[in-house]
């Protein structure tokens, strides 16, 4: 099971995060059983579906964006989902960072805010500070290393970090 970073604690993560493989489609892609974190994709093609699993069996329901996508995508959605996963790729120019501030401050998103990809030591701290509380951490990285970035925030730093979120 991998791990995440939640409210400042390193816990186990219960949710599983779909991502379609070669041959997959948004509607033949296999659903797995309990809290799944959908693409994008998945949850235009399938919202009802999605919906019907989550009050039947009681699984929560998560969707995540990819790092080019925007929130303005689940605008009219969000109550439907516990988790909202943030993609972050090391290679965009901060789309989500603003993805994030945009999700809690433009349309209230109250729920879980996870960064998922690439949530490096020293960027954590950042992405906090724009509303993430959640960290999926990769098998590849040491979750207290990660979690030890929380505590790196340079005041100095900050209005990079404002001028990133608002572009």
């Amino acid at each position: 099971m991998f791990m995440l970073i939640k409210n400042g604690n390193i816990v186990s993560d219960g949710w599983k995060t779909l991502t379609l493989a070669e041959g997959d489609t948004p509607q033949n892609v296999r659903l797995p059983v309990g809290p799944v974190l959908v693409p994008l994709s998945v949850w235009q093609a399938r919202r009802a579906e999605l919906i019907y699993r989550e009050h039947e069996h009681g699984w929560p329901l998560g969707i995540w964006l990819a790092a080019e996508q925007g929130p303005e995508a689940i605008e009219h959605d969000i109550d439907d989902f516990t988790v909202i996963g943030v993609e972050f790729d090391k290679y965009t120019d901060g789309k989500g960072y603003a993805t994030a501030r945009l999700l809690r401050e433009r349309y209230g998103y109250k729920g879980e805010l996870r960064a998922i990809g690439d949530v490096p030591r020293d960027r954590v701290s950042y992405q906090h500070q724009v509303g993430l509380d959640a960290f999926a951490v990769r098998a590849n990285q040491k979750p207290g290393a990660v979690l030890s970035g929380l505590f790196d925030f340079n005041d100095a730093k900050q209005p990079n970090l404002q001028l990133a979120a608002a572009s």
